[in-house]
């Protein structure tokens, strides 16, 4: 189990403080890890914080590779980006992170195929700036639980059709299947969202390990257990999702205006 805590003050006066913590987790059932997570309270280029989750797919250690170089190729866009709105500079980091991948998997059949999801975020003054592809989640705790992102997945169409309803989403067979992902086409397909912060809010940014394992009211009645740090929210995550059954790797980052 790997873990990191930050905590930063304001880089400017409008920008809000933030208190975060990210943890990842192997799981009971997976021989490694494939999960990867960013978590920076620091400017990161003409970013005040910038914080990251990446579920790598492929076999070979292809997965593991995928998230890693994702995550690597779309902070270091940010950090030289010069675009002037937050979107602009998350679709150029998009792409970079996208290319790396790909160049890797052409460079070696061993990693041929292999992708990753990836979703983000950033809060610059009263506004938090997301990206997501694929099937991991940012979720926001105001009072309730509310998932911001629209997970890229096949039960996810399923449900938007109604061919399932939502509570089967978790248990239903094609759970694992992605309709988009980073590193497997030259022309992936993000969603942007922006939203407006308040103080209080809490942001979860985890990979499907957690979210296939604890359904919404779990992983609500664990952040809204009485005050205490982030720490202990992000370890009791993984606790449980392992106490479900871990079957998979889990990821997450805790982000607290």
């Amino acid at each position: 189990m790997q873990h990191a805590v930050s905590f930063a003050e304001d880089i400017q006066k409008e920008v809000k403080t933030v208190e975060s913590f990210s943890i990842t987790d192997t799981g009971r059932m997976r021989d490694s890890n494939q999960d990867s997570v960013f978590c920076d309270e620091n400017a990161i280029g003409s970013f005040p914080n910038l914080f990251l989750v990446a579920d790598g797919m492929g076999g070979h250690n292809a997965g593991d590779l995928a998230s890693k170089t994702g995550i690597e190729a779309f902070v270091e866009s940010i950090r030289e980006s010069h675009r002037r709105t937050p979107i602009s500079a998350m679709e150029d980091a998009v792409e970079t992170a996208n290319n790396a991948i790909l160049k890797k998997s052409f460079e070696d059949p061993h990693y041929s195929g292999m992708g990753t999801t990836l979703v983000g975020m950033m809060i610059e003054e009263d506004t938090v700036f997301i990206v997501n592809i694929g099937d991991s989640r940012l979720y926001r705790i105001r009072g309730s639980i509310e998932q911001i992102t629209t997970d890229h997945s096949l039960v996810e169409e399923m449900v938007m059709s109604g061919e399932i309803g939502k509570d089967q989403m978790r248990t239903h067979p094609n759970k694992n299947i992605i309709t988009r992902a980073l590193g497997t086409t030259p022309h992936p397909r993000p969603d942007f969202f922006d939203i407006r912060a308040r103080e209080g809010d809490v942001y979860l940014l985890c990979s499907d390990g957690l979210s296939n394992m604890l359904d919404d009211r779990e992983i609500e009645a664990l952040i809204r257990e009485e005050e205490r740090p982030l720490s202990e929210i992000g370890k009791d995550l993984i606790d449980r999702a392992n106490e479900a059954g871990g079957k998979d790797n889990i990821s997450a980052v805790l982000v607290k205006i």
